[in-house]
């Protein structure tokens, strides 16, 4: 299987999909960082109601949706299932259910059309995306990975090529975010309502911890944080904006020691690097801006859209890996964890599961 070749003359054209947890997303882009149409379906309205996504609820929307934006996107690109070179899908990590939903789908696309499958590693999907946007932007560089499901700070040698080096071992920051958006009243998704109220807020009012800041252990925790969040709202002695602008400064603080040990640790690379969902966060960015001029290093980050789950990142990864000569087999099996660096190791907590 897979007999389209990318030596073609052109540049070679993949389809992404993306459904690891509540966005389903399709996109067509080129070897050449041309995203040529890409569709993205939210799920906001489905899972507002209960706080935070539902499983059964997300692979049930994906189920529905997927097939109809998969023909939307070729028609879009005024193309057909055969004029596509790959078809890239997330296979993990992620909700299993949707992972699935997806992952199927491109299984039954390649073998229809004889295209070969590559099954891609959600968090490469971050890891890869900022040079889908900087055409500039080389190995190595230094990655701070940041979303819901996930912290880490990585060192990306190359494409597969991925040294961890700090891990959480409770919270990711996003989803601590989310958290705080709840128990502030603010809905779904939290994180850009808790930025928004933030802005109005002090961010010395309310005298949060800073986990692990100054620790010798490489690694992030947000649990405590978000459990003084919850405490200081109960307090009734805060208000939300406060505890907003304090929240939000407390992790901006940990995210930077954590990386000013991990430059410690190594030689440093010619750039620092950040992606995933909270990478959408200004204050974030200009805060490991700020950073990367103290260490000398060049700072990039993707746009926006390409921050928070979207399949333009998926089918990029996709065309990282053409050139390798991947074609994955059609039995490739979802999987709901799936560590970029195999070889890390294994940390307290449930920081195992990234």
């Amino acid at each position: 299987m897979g007999s389209h070749a990318h030596t073609l003359e052109r540049p070679a054209l993949v389809l992404g999909i993306e459904s690891s947890c509540d966005e389903t997303a399709v996109a067509l882009v080129t070897s050449e960082r041309a995203i040529v149409a890409e569709r993205i379906a939210s799920q906001e309205a489905e899972h507002a109601p209960y706080g935070g996504v539902v499983p059964e609820i997300a692979a049930r929307a994906h189920a529905e949706r997927l097939a109809p934006m998969i023909e939307a996107v070729l028609s879009d690109a005024g193309i057909g299932l055969g004029d596509v070179d790959a078809i890239a899908a997330t296979a993990g990590p992620g909700l299993i259910g949707g992972v699935m939903v997806g992952l199927v789908s491109a299984k039954a696309l390649a073998m229809a059309s004889d295209t070969r499958l590559l099954a891609i590693n959600h968090l490469e999907g971050h890891a890869l995306s900022p040079r889908l946007a900087d055409a500039a932007l080389g190995f190595p560089y230094l990655l701070l990975l940041v979303s819901g499901g996930h912290c880490q700070i990585l060192l990306v040698e190359g494409v597969g090529e991925y040294r961890r080096l700090a891990t959480t071992i409770d919270d990711a920051l996003g989803e601590a975010f989310d958290k705080t958006a709840k128990i502030l009243g603010l809905g779904y998704p939290g994180g850009p309502a808790v930025e928004r109220l933030a802005r109005d807020g002090d961010a010395r009012a309310v005298p949060l911890p800073r986990p692990l800041k100054g620790s010798k252990e490489p690694h992030f925790s947000f649990a405590g944080l978000k459990s003084a969040v919850l405490r200081a709202h109960e307090s009734g002695e805060y208000s939300g904006p406060d505890i907003a602008a304090s929240f939000q400064a407390a992790a901006i603080e940990c995210l930077l020691d954590r990386l000013d040990h991990a430059l410690a640790r190594i030689e440093t690379p010619p750039a620092l690097v950040v992606a995933g969902g909270v990478a959408a966060n200004l204050a974030v960015r200009e805060a490991l801006e700020a950073l990367a001029a103290r260490h000398n290093m060049r700072f990039t980050a993707p746009p926006l859209k390409l921050c928070t789950d979207n399949a333009a990142m998926i089918a990029w990864a996709g065309c990282e890996r053409l050139p390798s000569g991947q074609n994955d087999p059609l039995d490739f099996r979802a999987r709901p964890r799936w560590p970029l660096d195999p070889e890390a190791e294994t940390v307290r907590g449930a920081g195992v599961k990234a």
